[in-house]
């Protein structure tokens, strides 16, 4: 029996050395593919009780790939729009037969930066005036090393690094790069997705890097916020944010809201009740901030996203969203982070559609033009998911929510507590839909709807 023990001991530990190698091996790789990842041990992303937290979400890429496969679209020829979800949801085919968007429109993307020379988005990268050309020595004004524009940011092409205090724009987690993609990646370039607003500016303004922990994320966030102000930016994109109240913070919100500049924040991914526990800056109350939650493909809320009767205004894609990630890749993301660059190109489509409107205008219009459903009745102010396409027609048809002529700014009704919507949510539905249908149908008798393309926001 003896004889046995030693070659078993000596198997036994062979299994335990092969075991331990494949582990290992395994465990590399999860790292490796796990570069950008926000929940993986490379990037994770803590949240802190300290009054300077200002963090992004736990929303982490969920796969990445250097190139998406080719999925050829009647409108448009990047390969993988009909891998887009989201864009089926919100009606985006149907909307960008009346526009893309304008370059004239400026979105700020306050995030961690950009892979400004993507494929997918290189093209709708806003261009700092005061920085491009040349200096009077013949030097290149974005590299020359000189505050050409002399707004204390020296060579701010494309936006600033507020970690770094530098034009170095390069985004070491994803997140940004995947929220920009999502509100404008270029169309019609024979390369990945589309945007929501395909032709747009981005200005990009870098808040948190996870290779800087020490950074002051809301200080930063403060600032980033001031320097589009300062800039022209038309709306700001702000997919992250925290549970600490900041004084300051609200007042540079409610100066952005003077300044005309629409606010859109994301709700936040706390799975919590943002009437209760408020998230910020999506809760701060200002007229000019919408707060978004996300939906999943059966159009249900994410379990990992907040909501609010009082607190959140409205609800859009968010779950496998596919993007685009630094290095010139592609993956899927999830979060009301997501959800949040929806309604941020939304804002710029109907800004870029609709001459003369202001931030409430798009607010207002974007919010009642939403398909009502019943499962976000105790979720969101408005009972609403977004639709692009119907905010669209809405405008060209001067329609209210309920099917009527507008006239003025108070003919369109928001629901504002849960008591209305249950009162009228099965009516309103109904009226809305018809007055759609019949408006279409009107149109069709004529000709074929006509977008005002090309036409440039009065802000």
């Amino acid at each position: 029996m003896k004889s046995w023990v030693f070659p078993l001991s000596l198997a036994g530990v062979f299994f335990l050395f092969v075991g331990g190698l494949i582990l290992f091996f395994n465990f590399d790789e999860s790292l490796s593919n796990d570069t950008y990842r926000s929940g993986s041990s490379v990037n994770k992303i803590k949240k802190g009780n300290s009054s300077d937290e200002r963090s992004l979400e736990d929303s982490f890429i969920t796969s990445k790939v250097d190139k998406v496969e080719n999925e050829p679209s009647a409108l448009f020829n990047d390969p993988a729009i009909n891998q887009a979800w989201g864009l089926k949801k919100a009606d985006a085919a149907r909307a960008w037969t009346l526009t893309k968007g304008s370059r004239e429109v400026i979105v700020a993307v306050i995030d961690t930066g950009l892979d400004v020379n993507h494929e997918d988005i290189k093209g709708n990268v806003w261009k700092n005036p005061g920085e491009t050309g040349k200096d009077s020595f013949g030097r290149d004004k974005s590299s020359n090393r000189v505050d050409d524009d002399q707004n204390g940011f020296t060579d701010d092409v494309n936006g600033w690094n507020f970690v770094s205090q530098n034009g170095n724009l390069a985004d070491n987690h994803g997140h940004g790069t995947h929220i920009a993609g999502i509100i404008g990646a270029e169309a019609n370039n024979n390369k990945g997705i589309v945007g929501i607003a395909p032709e747009v500016s981005i200005m990009v303004l870098k808040y948190f890097d996870p290779q800087s922990p020490g950074s002051d994320n809301l200080k930063n966030t403060i600032k980033s916020i001031h320097y589009a102000i300062d800039k022209g930016a038309h709306i700001i994109n702000y997919s992250g944010g925290g549970l600490e109240y900041s004084q300051e913070e609200k007042e540079a919100v409610d100066l952005a809201r003077k300044k005309g500049i629409l606010f859109v924040a994301a709700a936040g991914n706390e799975r919590a009740n943002s009437d209760k526990i408020p998230y910020y800056p999506a809760d701060y109350g200002l007229d000019n901030i919408i707060s978004v939650t996300a939906f999943n493909p059966s159009q249900e809320v994410l379990s990992s996203s907040n909501w609010g009767v009082l607190s959140v205004d409205i609800a859009a894609p968010g779950q496998n969203i596919l993007s685009t990630l630094p290095g010139g890749a592609y993956g899927f993301m999830t979060g009301t982070s997501q959800a949040t660059a929806f309604v941020t190109g939304a804002a710029a489509l109907v800004m870029s559609h609709k001459t003369g409107f202001k931030y409430n205008d798009v607010k207002k219009y974007i919010l009642a033009s939403g398909d009502a459903l019943p499962s976000l009745a105790d979720k969101t102010k408005t009972s609403r998911k977004l639709n692009l396409y119907k905010a669209l027609i809405v405008l060209d048809e001067d329609l209210t929510a309920s099917g009527v002529r507008a006239v003025n700014d108070s003919q369109v009704k928001i629901l504002s507590s849960k008591q209305e919507q249950s009162r009228t949510s099965i009516q309103s539905t109904a009226q809305f839909g018809k007055s759609l249908i019949e408006a279409l149908e009107k149109e069709n008798q004529k000709e074929p709807l006509k977008g005002r393309i090309g036409n440039k926001p009065e802000l």
